[in-house]
């Protein structure tokens, strides 16, 4: 649902009634991942997608009977084979999808609208929604905040020790919110890990994670503008103010001028951050990158020739980066497409960050045995490396 976060924000502050389908289990090839959504509102509109396409007629008519019936319903669908009109997937995976209606009579209506309030808004926030277990629980949504703070309940039906129920909800949706994780979780409908379990799938919404550029060339500029479409919040770094200006990188959320290393040492990264070091000059590249080796971040970069490359790893060692250190540099930066202008420069770039996030090997997928879809972490922007997407 919160992939969709700022569509339906907008519905609420609309006052729409709408249906959202979500994603909760997944099995074999499927295309879309636990939190993907679909939602159709009461004239008929809909956002979003469970499927990429495979189910999505038969997921919209269960959404229009979920704002008619006001009723929350999961549903499987599998593999389609022999009948070309029968509904199914014809990737040979299999999902289940959890149906609620969202109407301003329903009292999970507020809880949801300050879900999607705060997704939208780049809060961080977790909504954990019952998608398995008693009825009378089913499609119940509790909202967790980063200190741990919860709105809405997961008491009703068949539980006793509701208040214990949503500690241990909350409790369970904030440990995978500081991780950035989506995915589902099982407690016992006590809150004891005892008693009938209850399935949760928790969505986490994390700001964007960042893209930081060092070096204000056309190659930054190119990769500004597809880092941004991949949901990273993308800086461009460099100490030369006639270079580094707004006007050059419209794409970039934000312009910097400022010897890297300096400005590298005093923001803010975690492991979801991808340094991408553009300078190719070794009075940038060499204090940067020294920082930027022993920092927990989830990839970093570096432009340049074989040649150039041979000689930073020497300066490197000089400056006292360790073999270990040197391992995590990915240089020359990018994968060999045959790249040679910036846009091509930064599509290369894009992809090797792309499979070192979610385990890819690179080769092409013709004739190759390897998966098609990996086990990785949520897409950036929401969820994000470690689940945007």
């Amino acid at each position: 649902m919160l992939d969709i976060a700022a569509d339906l924000h907008r519905w609420c502050e609309e006052g729409r009634d709408f249906a959202v389908a979500t994603v909760v289990a997944v099995s074999g090839s499927a295309p879309r991942q636990p939190g993907a959504a679909l939602a159709v509102d009461a004239a008929g509109a809909a956002v979003g997608s469970v499927s990429g396409g495979c189910v999505e007629t038969a997921v919209y008519e269960l959404c229009r009977q979920a704002l008619e019936s006001g009723e929350t319903v999961r549903e499987s669908f599998g593999y389609s084979d022999d009948d070309a009109f029968a509904v199914g997937l014809t990737c040979g995976g299999a999902i289940d999808v959890l149906v609620s209606p969202v109407r301003s009579a329903d009292p999970e209506r507020a809880v949801h609208a300050a879900a999607l309030a705060a997704a939208a808004g780049g809060e961080a926030a977790a909504v954990a929604r019952v998608t398995a277990g008693p009825a009378a629980l089913l499609g119940r949504t509790l909202l967790v905040r980063p200190d741990g703070g919860h709105t809405g309940t997961l008491t009703g039906g068949p539980v006793a020790a509701g208040t214990a129920l949503d500690r241990t909800a909350a409790r369970t949706a904030r440990a995978m919110l500081d991780n950035g994780r989506t995915g589902t979780v099982t407690i016992g409908a006590d809150g004891s890990q005892c008693g009938e379990p209850l399935e949760l799938l928790v969505e986490a919404s994390v700001p964007p994670p960042r893209m930081i550029v060092f070096g204000a060339i056309d190659f930054a500029g190119a990769l500004a503008r597809i880092g941004g479409f991949l949901g990273y919040h993308v800086t461009v770094c460099d100490a030369r103010p006639v270079f580094a200006t707004a006007q050059r990188f419209p794409d970039a959320d934000r312009v910097v001028v400022d010897w890297p290393h300096r400005y590298l040492e005093a923001t803010e990264v975690d492991g979801r951050t991808v340094l991408c070091v553009l300078t190719h000059d070794a009075k940038f590249d060499v204090p940067l990158l020294v920082r930027a080796l022993r920092l927990p971040v989830a990839y970093v970069g570096a432009m340049g020739s074989r040649r150039t490359h041979l000689d930073r790893l020497g300066r490197l060692r000089e400056a006292g980066v360790t073999e270990i250190e040197l391992s995590r540099l990915r240089s020359p930066i990018g994968l060999d497409l045959g790249a040679r202008t910036p846009e091509e420069t930064a599509l290369s770039i894009a992809a090797e960050i792309v499979a070192h996030r979610r385990g890819g090997s690179g080769v092409p997928l013709t004739g190759a045995h390897t998966p098609i879809h990996h086990d990785g972490e949520p897409p950036a922007g929401h969820g994000r490396f470690g689940s945007v997407a």
